[in-house]
């Protein structure tokens, strides 16, 4: 089992103070890792840092807003002199809006999330590709959804951005692999977190239930563990693929 332990490891998850984020930093700490959180509410940043903290993880919280793209690198910079350089990067961070479609979404809402969703997770993984390269190693995980293989007439920006997040997370896994740095992503299926939880009182929540083999919805825990397998040496072959936890949702 010591190929899934990521002790000495230093860890970054974006959007790491709530629902998968919270629950993937939590993960990773328990497998060894030093953990960086970055997220822009600094009240739910201090939550998750003091349960990290009573665990005895060597972590850090910093204040970050993925769209501001000039505090992207001195972030990154943060956590390189408080936990060391950076081994893996968890593309977490995430909206959505809810606009109902293409004929009610504005600009500016579509702007708003595929700068969340697509080109933060472009402009940090360079960053971190950057001297993961110079070390010869290191782990990115992306993630994706079941609207990256499936459309939504609800909202289209961000079924628009998870399906782009996994023809970027191939294409990065070809360029990257020969520095010996494996891009993977996860998609999520219906996982119980504040995102979705309008979902839950929606008529689409029956048809969720009905399609998911499992016949339920998923924890945020339970992606944890697929972090972890990706993030550690157990899957230093494995690169390229975006893998659904999803209770058997996109069988069908």
């Amino acid at each position: 089992m010591n190929t899934f332990d990521l002790t000495g490891r230093v860890a970054v998850v974006t959007g790491g103070n709530g629902g998968i984020g919270r629950a993937i930093a939590l993960g990773l700490g328990a497998a060894g890792a030093k953990v960086a959180v970055l997220g822009r509410n600094e009240t739910k940043n201090q939550r998750v840092l003091s349960e990290l903290k009573a665990l005895g993880i060597p972590s850090i919280a910093v204040s970050l807003d993925v769209t501001n793209r000039p505090g992207l690198e001195p972030a990154l910079r943060q956590v390189g002199s408080e936990l060391g350089e950076i081994d893996i990067l968890v593309n977490n961070a995430g909206n959505v809006s809810l606009s109902g479609g293409v004929l009610n979404e504005t600009a500016e809402d579509w702007d708003n999330v595929i700068d969340t969703q697509l080109n933060a997770v472009f402009l940090l993984s360079k960053l971190a590709a950057k001297s993961m390269t110079n070390r010869k190693g290191g782990k990115i995980i992306n993630i994706a959804s079941m609207y990256s293989f499936f459309g939504s007439g609800l909202i289209p920006s961000y079924a628009a951005a998870k399906g782009a997040i996994v023809q970027l997370t191939k294409s990065m896994a070809i360029e990257l692999a020969p520095h010996h740095i494996q891009v993977n992503a996860i998609a999520p299926g219906w996982i119980e977190t504040d995102m979705t939880a309008p979902v839950k009182s929606m008529p689409l929540n029956a048809e969720i239930l009905s399609r998911t083999p499992a016949g339920r919805w998923g924890q945020p825990d339970e992606v944890a563990g697929t972090a972890v397998f990706l993030a550690s040496r157990a899957s230093d072959f494995v690169t390229g693929i975006t893998i659904p936890v999803d209770g058997g949702y996109s069988i069908r």
